[in-house]
């Protein structure tokens, strides 16, 4: 039995179906407490003088115990409360890393990297390394060929200092291809298995045409996003991948864009993609240990 997952509160039921059996239970409760003998029903099935007469001779007990029953539906109670799916929220959970992968492709040509803003772009892209959580990045870098500067980590701390480090001489080919860095940051993706990745982009433009177009088209189709970081005037041709890509047009006036992109965004397209349960900790299975509370009950004869 499942449901649509229904928010209580912090408290979260990823299977709130399940609580439709507690009205059924309590009906089949009050009828076995009604038609419950406390000799089994033996005394319908005897004389009553007979009956007095073994009860006053002590052979045999009258009295109702309600404590079984009691017991029993108070452990099918919790268990039913437990299959409902009692969630929190997880936060950073380990579990994300191979479903959304970063990757950046950052333009390491000379009029990019010697330009008055570069330390701009590197500060945006330190943010939204520190805002990827346990999610794995990646970078390349581009001019007029393109290369891996660093595979898809877990480790942000490297990640940055890699940003940080890029220069004028990274890249030694001349030029600004564009599509190449796209292409290769798309192939990381693939061998990695993401599920849900996004390619930054880090462009002045140059380069931008026909061919990254395609590209683009291409990581949308496969399932992930491109974004466009102006590095300078937004530019048609730059609405026009993000577009394509599926992603969003940032500029370096706005720093704190990529991150909260990043942070917000990450999380929708997981849940669109029919993984909502991964963001939740069922703890269902804690709270079905806590109906052998009640189950104890049935043997209390026995350590009496």
């Amino acid at each position: 039995m499942a449901g649509t997952i229904r928010m209580i509160g912090d408290l979260t039921l990823l299977r709130p179906l399940w609580l439709l059996a507690l009205p059924v239970l309590a009906v089949l409760a009050v009828w076995l407490y009604r038609h419950q003998g406390g000799i089994g029903g033996w005394e319908r099935a005897i004389r009553p003088e007979l009956l007095r007469a073994m009860a006053a001779l002590g052979r045999v007990e009258t009295r109702r115990d309600r404590v079984p029953l009691i017991a029993a539906v108070g452990a099918a109670a919790v268990a039913v409360l437990a299959l409902s799916g009692p969630a929190v929220e997880r936060r950073d959970a380990v579990s994300f890393r191979n479903l959304d992968g970063v990757v950046l492709v950052v333009d390491a040509s000379p009029s990019v990297t010697e330009s008055p803003r570069w330390q701009d772009l590197v500060t945006m892209g330190r943010f939204g390394i520190a805002s990827l959580g346990s999610r794995p990045g990646g970078m390349v870098v581009y001019a007029g060929d393109a290369y891996v500067a660093t595979d898809l980590t877990a480790d942000h701390k490297q990640l940055g200092q890699t940003l940080s480090l890029i220069g004028p001489e990274t890249v030694p080919d001349p030029g600004s291809r564009p599509e190449r860095g796209l292409d290769l940051a798309g192939v990381m993706l693939t061998e990695a298995e993401v599920l849900a990745g996004d390619v930054v982009l880090f462009t002045d433009g140059a380069g931008l045409g026909p061919d990254s177009l395609t590209v683009a088209e291409r990581i949308a189709a496969e399932g992930a996003r491109l974004s466009i970081i102006a590095f300078g005037p937004l530019t048609p041709e730059m609405e026009a991948h993000a577009a394509i890509g599926g992603g969003t047009l940032m500029s370096l006036d706005a720093p704190d864009d990529l991150s909260d992109w990043l942070t917000g965004q990450a999380r929708d397209r997981l849940e669109q993609q029919s993984y909502p349960l991964l963001f939740w900790r069922d703890m269902g299975r804690a709270l079905l240990a806590l109906a052998l509370i009640p189950m104890l009950m049935l043997f209390r004869r026995q350590m009496t």
